[in-house]
């Protein structure tokens, strides 16, 4: 059995260690209970916000379906009380009318082809300003920032002028290349800032290993900015699928869009709902479609950068 151990003669005496306090803090229960009450509020606030962006869009679509005497007598709610009486009659008298057709194919040729072009010219310009040099790339690309801040409307009117001038006024084309070359700014703004942040020792390390430039905009640069491309072309899209002003202004009758199309129905025939329903739901589903399409390189592209 060990003797005590005893201090040495002059030494001071050990103090005491105190006791430790006591935690003080909510009971595990407590806590528990407050984070499920947070994530209850979070999905009944997110809950009520869809149903408010969803109502219209529910409204409209069983406007659709419904015959042009009960929608204009009662509410579309009411369809819900006797759902026997929704028919595709209506879209069968949509594709029925070749204006409306035509106003269809026409928005996808508009949209399609500028969503192309701005993003395959932006993607370019934007490797280029971020990582080539080039006499005044610096100023050119400050015009190009400038360019942001000058409104549709100051435009119209003068490249107007310039597309009768060269027989462009009132065709698809005409369209496209205003939508083109308004959608670029933005474009090559959002694209440069995107590609400057790929390390340089990536890019260094391609050009020691014998790749060209456009062999590491292709197989290098594009595939690490798939996400802000994707989210480009979403905004770029929906832009022009949604746009009325300037189809209003440039594009004639043979080259309206479904939105000018849609515009001259109500104009014409107020009361129409059972083609003018149809017509808004089918303008509004193709752009659904596309941001849920991409929506996964939509949401990479939005966070981007958020993090390092």
């Amino acid at each position: 059995m060990s003797a005590p151990t005893t201090a040495a003669p002059g030494a001071p005496a050990a103090r005491p260690r105190p006791a430790a306090a006591p935690r003080r803090g909510r009971p595990p229960r407590t806590r528990r209970a407050s984070r499920l009450l947070g994530r209850t509020a979070v999905q009944c606030v997110l809950v009520l916000t869809a149903l408010v962006w969803i109502t219209p869009l529910a409204g409209l679509f069983l406007s659709s379906l419904r015959p042009e005497g009960d929608n204009a007598s009662t509410g579309w709610w009411t369809a819900f009380s006797d759902p026997s009486r929704l028919s595709l009659e209506n879209y069968t008298a949509l594709f029925a009318d070749g204006g409306l057709v035509d106003a269809f194919w026409n928005t996808v040729l508009i949209s399609v082809p500028t969503t192309v072009l701005v993003v395959g010219i932006a993607a370019l310009a934007g490797y280029a300003f971020a990582w080539l040099d080039f006499p005044g790339r610096d100023a050119i690309f400050l015009v190009v920032v400038g360019l942001l801040v000058v409104p549709v409307q100051i435009g119209l009117l003068p490249v107007a002028k310039l597309f009768g001038a060269v027989g462009l006024f009132g065709t698809v084309t005409g369209v496209v290349l205003f939508h083109v070359a308004y959608g670029l700014p933005f474009a090559v703004f959002l694209l440069r800032n995107y590609f400057a942040e790929i390390p340089r020792e990536m890019l260094e390390a391609a050009r020691m290993d014998g790749g060209g430039e456009w062999r590491i905009f292709t197989r290098l640069v594009l595939p690490l900015g798939r996400p802000a491309l994707a989210s480009l072309a979403i905004f770029q899209f929906l832009w022009v699928w949604n746009d009325m002003l300037v189809a209003l202004l440039f594009a004639d009758s043979s080259a309206q869009p479904l939105t000018v199309a849609l515009q001259s129905q109500m104009r014409q025939f107020g009361s129409n709902i059972g083609v003018l329903a149809p017509g808004a739901f089918l303008s509004l589903v193709v752009p659904l479609v596309v941001f849920f399409a991409f929506q996964r390189h939509f949401v990479q592209g939005v966070m981007a950068g958020s993090v390092k």
